[in-house]
């Protein structure tokens, strides 16, 4: 997933205001007790887009991702505005970081991306293991309203400088997962297009779902907000922010 697609991954999500959900996933960790010079990994972190401003913030950032081509455009971002960030190749299923971090991040729909059971465990009990007790685990998701009723079953197409893009997608309710079809075509200087094929699936987890993954990987004091802010989730939320606290060993 994601090779020829990270070329043009940062032009066609122009639009998303990172700076903004920089601010969101601040408060959060602030919100748990970390504070400017607290380490954080972001898993799934793509091309760096909320690694970056949260670096400047003045978190001591890791990003890791298992996409190499997503990873080269992050480090290269990173380098041109003078930010010292390592960038790994791991699968968040099998974090395995140098040292306990104060925080783990997984932004942009990443557990969305984990889509069996298995897979969500996988990655909460390496989270678990990578942060040190009392350490904070922070998460985005997709609601279930936005896969089914606002993905599903569409066909939606975007045009700019940057991309002609056209998406196909198709809810699979025994599976709960969206499957996501994307072909786009990208300028080429010769006035040609070239084309990209790009699919995807995101799977849609319910919140008791998660939460009771979360206590069973040694989380407590879960928390869940909407998209805009640190407020309780509307029932038609199109993103849920979650995060949730490592317990001691000794309970």
């Amino acid at each position: 997933m994601y090779s020829a697609f990270a070329e043009v991954y940062d032009a066609l999500m122009a639009e998303v205001d990172y700076a903004a959900w920089a601010g969101l996933y601040a408060q959060l960790l602030a919100d748990r007790g970390v504070h400017n010079g607290a380490s954080v990994c972001e898993c799934a972190c793509g091309t760096g887009s909320l690694t970056l401003p949260l670096q400047k913030a003045g978190y001591r950032m890791t990003g890791v991702d298992l996409s190499p081509d997503m990873l080269q455009r992050a480090g290269e971002k990173a380098r041109r505005e003078g930010l010292n960030i390592p960038f790994a190749c791991q699968d968040m299923r099998a974090l395995a970081l140098h040292r306990p971090q104060d925080a783990i991040l997984a932004t942009c729909d990443g557990v969305n991306y984990l889509l069996t059971e298995d897979d969500l465990n996988a990655f909460l009990r390496a989270a678990a293991a990578a942060l040190k007790p009392g350490g904070c685990l922070a998460f985005d998701v997709s609601t279930p309203h936005k896969l089914k009723n606002d993905l599903g079953n569409q066909l939606l197409c975007t045009d700019s400088e940057a991309a002609t893009v056209v998406w196909q997608n198709a809810w699979l309710p025994r599976q709960r997962q969206v499957k996501m079809d994307l072909c786009i075509f990208v300028p080429e200087r010769d006035g040609r297009y070239r084309r990209i094929d790009e699919s995807q699936r995101q799977r849609a987890w319910e919140l008791p779902e998660l939460e009771a993954a979360l206590r069973s990987a040694g989380f407590a004091d879960v928390a869940v907000y909407g998209e805009k802010g640190l407020t309780p989730p509307a029932p038609s939320e199109r993103r849920w922010h979650i995060s949730a606290v490592r317990a001691s060993a000794e309970g």
